[in-house]
């Protein structure tokens, strides 16, 4: 190859890599289908105009004119013919021709933004915008580059609960602001439960005076016990002109709304107001506290159909919308069986059961709706006792509900409370906000995959999209709101929008860092730890523990201490792994030069003489209490009071019943392990915890037995017994079994929670 071509190549290469500022990759979110960079750049001044060739994309016109000029100090006129240094905006069905698509070039001279149709011309818009963002410290010069853009997924939600608590519409519209910056099209209202119905129904008054508001509100998490109350009556709903004027405000965004006006559960407060809806007819009252309650609408009494199809009378002139979303989840069963209404209808009707009630009462609203040229859909429990025949499922409690519905043929949309409930802890700090509970970080949001395995390609087509839920029981102001919800929400966009193909948790990582400085510029309350210590851990036979450390912070060292102490930069640097062989306290912080960054990571070493023994399991445990590790119960780790740091091993209804083998006679003193008793999440203690011992594995002895578990939350169990010599120790304790009459949760089966089988 001859010099001067190779020179050139080289030349080349660095002028288009980071060292030219011109020549970056530009850093939207949700990540385009393509972008192709160039060396030029486009200036915005004074002399910059908008040309709109047609009349019909006046409203995005004055949109992007008003959002560039809160960036820069120019105005950008709106002409209708063309000048030098223009921005012009069109629809172009042959040249962009996926729906809500667009094509956005910047050169030296000028811009332009061709949509498929009006939506995306404003998508077209909203990218230039966050390219705006980036050039306001580069004097305006905006990177050259040519971007062909479409959405993956038609829906793209993000939800609100305002029954829990009420926000006001200024927050609201901000909330839609955000959405519509990051490319999500839908917004989930979900407007009543048992806390509060938040929506102005003039037929019914009392639905404004009682069912809106609550005598006081519960302080912490309803896992504490006794339960303390504020004493302050709280409340508020929205009046139909405030909803018109939100509904219009969120379409001029190019933003569906969707309301959500639950059945057959989660009634109380409607119940309140109108209590001859409920199955006992008797004292309602809004719920103070969170949970899921018995009392909901009584399926034998005609007047509770009279009743929901006036209210959504009332609703469907408000909301455009195609879907409207009527809950169907968490609906107990219990009134229904006792109610003699409920139980003629079953007769008359022909039901096998209160299942098959519930799909009665569900087709029942939907018939209505379909002849008002509407479609429901609703949570994945209205599977239960059979799918109505045009509704749509939202799968939360999993995929399986999404994955039946689709091959049933009817559309589905994705919204996994694994992945995509935003109400759960981005952090394992115990300093941070209380949440529901779980732990869902950054990472593990933006590894959804909606296409399951499980599907055939013809069955995906069933799969819409993609919606992330925020339920509001923690979360009372609109900053904590903020703050659960980004920069998450972001990483929902790239799920929704961008191609299975881009995704690129590195790649994003690089881009949303960037938008740092746009969520502060947007006054955004978010979550800015995102990058703080991941951290593995796993136990060799041998009792080592390993830990594996990491971050994501450009140029961020790990430093850790092992004697409990906070670490400095002057202490040891994590580089490949670390060994923990005895009990200590673990801690570590990044590190970036001197300046500490995130908060300081603790974890404690617990070493006795099961460590890193196999433990025999009778019964396997369930769902999220399974931890896929060996060792869970012998790994000198424990459980942290919100059950979220994976050491809980958990069995529902079933007995515990376990074995370990400690490889050698041992001379043991004290037994013992860790339970969770939280009555208010169905957490229960056992009827009998018991201990015994064994030389030679097939003959037992006790050594300790308990049925006192005073402590709501963790109860530790050391107990001291006559130092004996055993090789096997067996552990038993009897589950509640179902919850009794009375308590909350009752009729079904209660949580055995354990963590750390102590031998000493």
């Amino acid at each position: 190859m001859p010099k001067t071509t190779s020179f050139l190549i080289i030349f080349l290469m660095y002028f288009f890599t980071s060292n030219n500022p011109f020549a970056q990759s530009i850093d939207i979110i949700p990540k385009p289908v393509s972008v192709v960079m160039s060396q030029e750049k486009f200036t915005l001044n004074s002399a910059t105009s908008i040309i709109l060739p047609s009349a019909t994309l006046r409203k995005n016109a004055q949109f992007l004119q008003e959002a560039l000029h809160s960036l820069t100090p120019f105005s950008f006129p709106i002409l209708e013919n063309t000048s030098a240094n223009f921005i012009l905006i069109s629809i172009d069905t042959a040249k962009v021709a996926q729906k809500e698509g667009y094509q956005l070039s910047i050169t030296k001279n000028e811009i332009k933004i061709i949509g498929h149709d009006e939506a995306g011309v404003f998508y077209g818009i909203q990218s230039l915008i966050q390219v705006a963002y980036q050039a306001q410290n580069k004097g305006f010069n905006l990177a050259a580059c040519r971007i062909e853009d479409y959405p993956r997924f038609p829906y793209r939600g993000l939800h609100l609960d305002v029954g829990r608590h009420f926000f006001p519409i200024s927050f609201l519209k901000k909330y839609i602001d955000l959405l519509a910056f990051y490319k999500i099209n839908t917004f989930h209202w979900h407007l009543t439960d048992d806390q509060g119905w938040r929506i102005e129904i003039k037929k019914y008054p009392h639905l404004q005076s009682v069912a809106a508001f609550r005598n006081e509100t519960i302080i912490g998490h309803k896992k504490d016990f006794p339960h303390r109350f504020d004493g302050k009556k709280y409340g508020g709903f929205y009046s139909q002109d405030e909803v018109k004027s939100l509904v219009k405000y969120a379409s001029e965004k190019y933003v569906n709304v969707i309301p959500e006006i639950e059945m057959p559960g989660h009634a109380s407060a409607a119940l309140a107001a109108y209590p001859h809806l409920g199955c006992v007819g008797a004292s309602y009252k809004t719920a103070t506290f969170w949970g899921v309650f018995d009392d909901v609408f009584c399926a034998g009494n005609d007047s509770t159909f009279t009743f929901l199809q006036d209210v959504l009378s009332e609703i469907l002139p408000l909301f455009p919308s195609k879907y409207i979303h009527i809950g169907g989840d968490e609906c107990p069963k219990a009134r229904w069986k006792v109610c003699p209404k409920c139980q003629k209808r079953m007769k008359d009707e022909h039901l096998a059961d209160e299942h098959e009630l519930q799909s009665y009462f569900i087709r029942k609203i939907e018939k209505f709706l379909n002849a008002q040229g509407r479609e429901i859909i609703g949570w994945d429990e209205i599977l239960e006792g059979g799918l109505s025949p045009n509704a749509s499922v939202m799968s939360w409690r999993g995929e399986a509900g999404g994955i039946a519905a689709a091959k049933q043929k009817h559309n589905v949309i994705m919204t996994p409370e694994s992945h995509l409930y935003l109400d759960y802890y981005q952090s394992l700090h115990a300093d941070e906000p209380t949440a529901a509970a779980s732990f869902t970080p950054l990472s593990k949001v933006y590894s959804y995959e909606p296409f399951s395995t499980e599907l055939n390609h013809e069955d995906e087509q069933y799969i819409k999209g993609v919606q992330a839920n925020i339920w509001t029981e923690y979360t009372p102001q609109p900053e904590q709101v903020e703050y659960m919800v980004f920069p998450r929400a972001l990483a929902l966009s790239e799920i929704a929008w961008s191609p299975k193909t881009h995704k690129n948790y590195a790649d994003f990582l690089s881009r949303l860092r960037q938008h740092r400085s746009i969520l502060q510029q947007k006054k955004v309350n978010f979550f800015d730890r995102f990058e703080e210590i991941t951290y593995h851990f796993s136990m060799e036979k041998s009792g080592k523990s390993i830990i594996h450390f990491s971050t994501t912070l450009p140029n961020a060292k790990i430093h850790y201490t092992v004697d409990g102490k906070t670490p400095t930069p002057s202490d040891k640097v994590f580089k490949n792994q670390l060994i923990i062989d005895k009990s200590t306290t673990l801690k570590a912080q990044i590190f970036v030069g001197k300046n500490a960054y995130g908060k300081v990571f603790e974890q404690a070493f617990e070493y006795h003489k099961a460590v890193a023994k196999n433990v025999i399991l009778k019964h396997q445990p369930k769902t999220n209490y399974n931890p896929d590790k060996p060792f869970a119960l012998t790994n000198g780790l424990t459980g942290n009071a919100r059950y979220n740091n994976s050491q809980w091993v958990g069995f529902s209804g079933e007995d515990l019943e376990a074995t370990i083998d400690l490889e050698s006679m041992q001379s043991i003193s004290k037994v013992g392990l860790n339970l969770l008793k939280y009555h208010w999440q169905r957490m229960w203690e056992p009827n009998v915890l018991i201990f015994l011992v064994s030389e030679d594995g097939i003959a037992y002895k006790e050594v300790y037995r308990t049925s006192n578990f005073p402590a709501n939350g963790i109860n530790q169990i050391r107990a001291k017994i006559t130092p004996t010599k055993a090789r096997f120790i067996k552990v038993q304790a009897e589950n509640k079994g179902i919850i009794p009459a009375g308590e909350y949760g009752a009729g079904v089966k209660a949580w055995l929670l354990i963590d750390e089988i102590y031998v000493e």
